[in-house]
Order: C-alpha cells, then structure tokens, then sequence
C-alpha cells in the first residue's frame, strides 16, 4: 500500500496476488499491478473495494510500470474479483484513541507478545468480523459512508450519559460522538450495541439511563448486551474498579428485567440481555432457551451456558457407550465451573463406566478475579494439574487459546501443555453435541 505524488495523493493499492481462474485473472490483472479504481471510484479500502465491486460487470483501473490501464471483469453478482492484498483491509487497522477506564489491554501483564497490547477501534472490522467500535474517532464522512453502503455494525455504547463516556473512555469527544448513534439508527443502520457495566459508575440509574435511551430508537437498535467489567491484579495506577458481588449482579439483573418486560410489549422483543455471568454470580438459575430470542448477543457471553447444557442434554439423551473404564478431567474456569460439573455428573450417572474430573483453574496469571475460561492460560494449567491423575485425556475450550491456533494467551502452545502434564488433549467448541463426544471418546 502507498501514496505516490504523482497520483494527487490517491490511495493506491499493490495487489499481492490474483487466485488463478477468478474474474480478475481471466480479464488480465497480474499480480503486482497496482490498484486505482473500480468502476470509475477511487479506492480507499476494503469496504470501497467490496461495495464498487458488487455489480456483475465491473472496470478495474490498474496502473502497471506506470501506465493506467482498464480491465473489465465479468462474474456474478456479489462475487469476489479474486484480488489479494497485503492486508486483509488492504491498509491498516486503526488504532483506539480512548483511555478506558475499564479497557482490559491496558490490565494486561508485562513483557506479552506486541500484538497482545494493540487496541482497535475500527468500524470496518465491526461490520467485516463483528468487532465493537465507539464510534470516536469517526468522522461525519465516515458517518456518510456507512449510510450510504448500508453497513450495520457494533457499538460500544457503555453509557448515553456524554459526561460520563467522557469520563469512563477518557476521551474529550466521546460525548458528543453519540449522536452518531442516533443519526446511524434514524438512517435505517441496524446497531447491535454493547455496555460494559462497571459497579459506582454505569449501573444503576446510569444504566436505567442508557437503556431507556437506547430503547427510544428501536426498532434499529437490533439488541444490546450488558457484561460485567473485568478486573485483573495489574491495575496499577489505574481508575479503582470494583467487580460485582452477588448483590450488585441481581440489581443488575432486576434492572434489565425491567427494560426487558417493557421492550417486549412494545417491540414483541427483549432486546436488552445481560451475559451470563452476572447470573452466576448472582447466583440465580440461567434463564430458559426462548429467553434469549435468536441469540443475538452470543459472541458476548449472553446466552452461552444455556446453549451448551440444552445442547449436551440433547445429545447425552440419544448417546451411547460400549467403551471399558474411562476417567478424564476437564479444566474449566470458576465462573461456569458448577454448571459444567453438573453435566458430567449427568454423564457419570448414565455411563457408570466412565469417571469425570472437573477442575476449577484459578487464574494466577491474570489475578483471582478473573473467573472466565477464555483467560485461562497454559502455565495456569500446568501448575494446578500437574502431579495430580488427570485420568487419560485433558479436555479444554477451544476459548483459551488465540483464534485459529494452539497458542494460550502466555505465549504457551498445547503441545507444551500435554508434554508437562504427560497427557493428550482434546480442544472442543463452546458447543454441547461436541463436549458430549468428547466426554465419550468419540
């Protein structure tokens, strides 16, 4: 990617690679060609790239070894061209200009792997990947684009309070940048929007606030989420947080209730959902299956347990075993840990044969207070199963480890794990019918 003066200061756009066979290849764009337009518009990323190159016929403009050449590509609607760049959003990721008081990066340990303290804000990665941006460092053009290209993101609201979001995101502008939403939402931009709920500052009335605010441009804020704020032992010389006790969790709880029953009437939906762990630790049974709708807020924790019990009880009720003797262990974080040893109790009583070890990991690394599986990391692991008999198969979320990969979050892989412990380990999804297989042997 680079800007040359001789373009007026373009945008201009290397391509790295052309897949063999696509539309672009066959009409003749080569690999190192350099990007100009598509379909007489100037590019200046992704999205740009994706939206003019929607149409069956499309004209590429490249320039190669300094003359500007058009190619037409012919291909169905929606298809892709078949260009490959650099980067994925064919420049960089834009990085966060807040200071969150609650931001999880900045309670990251120490001496981690670079990428690991990269804060992104980017609105192209929440309507590509479902990324949660804020919205500040966003421009009325931006604001223009997403209109005009019709791309529904997610935000992370956090309060509709402008002092407060100053206060709590640490950033001058982020008050006024909530009108943004309102603007995106009267558009017709469909907005799946996110609160960190943090004990003293946002919860309350500040959250009765947000919520009723929020409530007041449906029907195109599609749902929100409310998750706890979470707290590890690096905070130094940071904001003081609290994390929620049981009694804050079921006031939190009590008030999305409220906003529930009253969106529901109206909207013939819930809209608002708390995650799943602020029943945990309100120590109150997880709501049935129909209270979660379509699972709107799944990625955020919401809905997650109920999902997987209904799913490992569907699948233990048809399952079968003709395996021998059979003693395994599960590791899993403090926060789900009864729900998924009550599970394995429904194993053990169907299946006398088999003997399931479920071991509640205590996060050291990141602090106490983190109870969540996704954070558990390999030296965490090691140090409270080894020496113990772990039976023969260590089973572990797929949630601990870096996305499409064997590495835990301490720079440690599986194999470390399993050559420490001297056992194998079997990774599954956050889905019941999987665990269910994996518990069996299959």
């Amino acid at each position: 990617m680079f800007i040359t003066p001789d373009t007026g200061g373009l945008f201009l756009v290397k391509i790295k690679s052309v897949i063999k066979g696509s539309p672009a290849f066959v009409c003749g764009i080569a690999e190192g060609d350099i990007l100009v337009s598509v379909n007489g518009h100037n590019i200046n990323d992704v999205l740009d790239y994706m939206y003019y190159a929607a149409d069956v016929n499309v004209e590429i403009g490249i320039m190669r070894s300094g003359t500007e050449m058009k190619f037409i590509a012919e291909k169905d609607e929606y298809d892709d061209l078949g260009l490959e760049f650099d980067t994925f959003l064919m420049d960089s990721k834009r990085r966060c200009s807040n200071k969150c008081v609650f931001c999880f990066i900045d309670q990251m340990p120490p001496n981690m792997r670079e990428t690991l303290y990269f804060k992104d804000d980017d609105a192209r990665l929440s309507f590509l990947q479902g990324n949660y941006v804020t919205l500040t460092n966003l421009t009325d053009e931006d604001i223009d684009r997403i209109i005009k290209m019709k791309l529904n993101i997610n935000v992370s609201v956090h309060t509709t309070n402008p002092e407060l979001r100053v206060k709590m995101m640490g950033n001058r502008f982020a008050g006024e940048k909530l009108k943004y939403i309102r603007r995106l939402a009267e558009n017709g931009i469909s907005l799946n929007c996110q609160v960190v709920c943090c004990p003293g500052l946002n919860d309350g009335d500040e959250l009765r606030r947000t919520l009723r605010d929020l409530g007041d441009l449906m029907p195109n804020i599609s749902s929100m989420a409310v998750v706890p704020v979470g707290v590890t032992k690096y905070r130094e010389n940071l904001f003081p947080l609290k994390t929620f006790d049981k009694k804050g969790a079921g006031e939190t709880i009590d008030i999305i209730e409220e906003y529930q029953a009253e969106f529901l009437e109206k909207y013939d939906s819930r809209v608002v959902f708390p995650s799943d762990e602020f029943f945990l630790t309100a120590e109150r049974d997880l709501p049935e299956i129909a209270y979660y709708e379509d699972f709107p807020q799944f990625e955020n924790g919401v809905g997650m347990l109920r999902s997987l019990i209904d799913e490992f009880t569907d699948a233990l009720e048809t399952a079968e075993y003709s395996g021998g003797e059979r003693h395994i262990t599960i590791a899993t974080g403090y926060c789900p840990y009864t729900v998924i040893k009550q599970l394995c109790e429904s194993v053990e009583k169907k299946f006398s044969s088999i003997k399931i070890d479920v071991v509640p990991i205590r996060n050291d690394f990141f602090g106490d207070t983190i109870t969540v599986t996704g954070l558990i990391t390999a030296s965490d692991l090691i140090s409270q199963l080894k020496g113990r008999n772990n039976g023969s198969e260590l089973i572990i979320s797929s949630a601990m480890l870096m996305q499409n990969s064997d590495i835990f979050l301490d720079d440690r892989t599986v194999s470390d794990v399993e050559e420490e412990l001297q056992i194998k380990i079997k990774i599954t999804q956050n889905d019941g019918y999987d665990l269910v297989d994996a518990v069996l042997g299959v």
